[in-house]
């Protein structure tokens, strides 16, 4: 698979914009490590393989538990989540899915137990967030491998151009 653009490269003032939510998302009221796992799972869910790259590589250097990323696909079907990071991954993926156009009931209920309504608004924003990274890599195909622990912390990312 050979990458078609290099849209960071090339399109430094138009992903700008994308960095400050970054900025924003490395101050947020989502915990670092549960905003990885966010990243993570719907880089899954998208197919994107950069991104996999580089969250699991950051939540592993975190200290994260490898057998959790090993069935992250199932975490529905595992002991190993607790019920803030399961109402956290089922809104990251109802957010990312849309399924008929809806976010049911049952998962914002959920997600309300175990966030506030900001902590609802900055997850909301890091779904967001990885969805567009993921959407820009996928289409451009970016390979994924390269990536390093902390080559994109959000100082470098807001300094950047």
């Amino acid at each position: 698979m050979k990458q078609r653009i290099n849209a960071f490269e090339k399109s430094a003032g138009a992903l700008k914009a994308m960095y400050g939510l970054g900025g924003y998302l490395a101050k947020s009221t989502i915990e670092r490590p549960l905003q990885n796992l966010i990243f993570y799972r719907v880089s899954q869910i998208n197919g994107c393989a950069y991104c996999l790259d580089m969250h699991s590589k950051d939540l592993l250097a975190e200290g994260e538990n490898a057998q959790r990323l090993l069935v992250l696909d199932a975490w529905r079907e595992t002991p190993f989540f607790s019920d803030r990071e399961q109402a956290a991954l089922a809104w990251a993926e109802a957010v990312t899915k849309l399924t008929n156009n809806d976010v049911s009931d049952e998962v914002y209920e959920t997600a309300r137990q175990q966030f506030s309504e900001q902590e609802l608004i900055d997850l909301t924003m890091a779904v967001i967030t990885i969805n567009c990274y993921n959407r820009i890599n996928v289409a451009f195909r970016v390979q994924g491998g390269s990536y390093k622990v902390g080559q994109f912390t959000a100082e470098k990312l807001v300094n950047h151009n």
